[in-house]
């Protein structure tokens, strides 16, 4: 899906070199910047999607300072250890370069629904609107040389490989823990009875899963997970296992030829009975019937 980024920035005393290195996947797109400064630099930046800011290099002995206002209180980045920004959408950012030579970073810009499809649920909206400045991180540095790696690759390789590198390090960044399947509750000891009682007792016809969820007073979604959860299978399997079982004691008990066992326990023909009992029980009637007398 196609992602164009926006942004609003009014900066001076940067020199780009080798121009901006980009890279974009689905619902990302990720920058390299290689940039000479001034004695003196900086500028305003906002963007209308989250974003991260992670610093791959710096020469030059001079303090960067950040603030989140042009009258704010400016809190210096500290290059050894904090070298990882995210910054939510339309957070504004004011920055004070002093005494820095030479700067190279990885900017990534997201959009946060079409990752949240992906991710096939929407990310916690307090996750993408808490900053979080000057932090660090090892698993993020290096995922994020790798992608800078992929960013200034003359070759890149599959599609696949950045985007898998970059969703992860967006899962990391805003820490996003998989969902945990919720575990359906079976049926009541009672509910159980009633219905396998019921399809073992009338299994040589068509039940409707309307019958079955009658006799719980259940609905008929309802009815059928429970009913999964507690067997194991659901409903049309039990009734199937039950025509199986009733065939098995009249091949046993009974010299019936296998048409009329078929018909006796509900099957269309010869021909659906013997299928189904080779597919559950691993070998055609007569065969199975053969080796039991034995």
């Amino acid at each position: 899906m196609t992602f164009q980024p926006r942004m609003q920035n009014k900066i001076g005393g940067f020199s780009v070199i080798g121009g901006m290195h980009r890279r974009q996947w689905n619902g990302i797109v990720a920058d390299i910047w290689n940039v000479n400064c001034a004695a003196h630099a900086g500028g305003y930046y906002v963007a209308h999607d989250p974003r991260l800011f992670i610093l791959l290099e710096q020469r030059g002995s001079g303090t960067t300072n950040v603030r989140q206002s042009p009258h704010a209180r400016g809190r210096a980045q500290d290059n050894d250890s904090g070298r990882i920004s995210y910054i939510p959408a339309g957070m504004e950012l004011w920055v004070d370069i002093s005494g820095v030579e030479f700067v190279r970073h990885l900017d990534i810009h997201f959009n946060a629904e079409i990752i949240g499809q992906r991710l096939m649920e929407n990310i916690d909206p307090s996750r993408l609107d808490r900053p979080q400045l000057h932090f660090t991180d090892q698993r993020v540095m290096a995922l994020a040389e790798l992608i800078a790696a992929e960013c200034e690759n003359p070759e890149p390789l599959h599609d696949l490989y950045g985007d898998g590198l970059t969703l992860s390090l967006l899962i990391g960044v805003l820490q996003l823990h998989g969902t945990q399947p919720r575990k359906r509750s079976g049926l009541a000891t009672w509910q159980l009875r009633r219905a396998v009682d019921y399809i073992e007792e009338h299994c040589t016809r068509a039940i409707r899963l309307e019958e079955l969820a009658a006799l719980t007073g259940l609905s008929q979604s309802h009815f059928s997970h429970a009913f999964k959860a507690s067997t194991g299978m659901p409903p049309h399997q039990w009734q199937t296992r039950a025509r199986l079982e009733r065939a098995k004691h009249l091949l046993l008990k009974s010299q019936l030829p296998l048409t009329t066992v078929a018909v006796e326990t509900g099957f269309a023909d010869q021909a659906h009975f013997t299928r189904v009992f080779r597919k559950n029980v691993g070998t055609a009637p007569a065969s199975w019937k053969r080796s039991r007398l034995a």
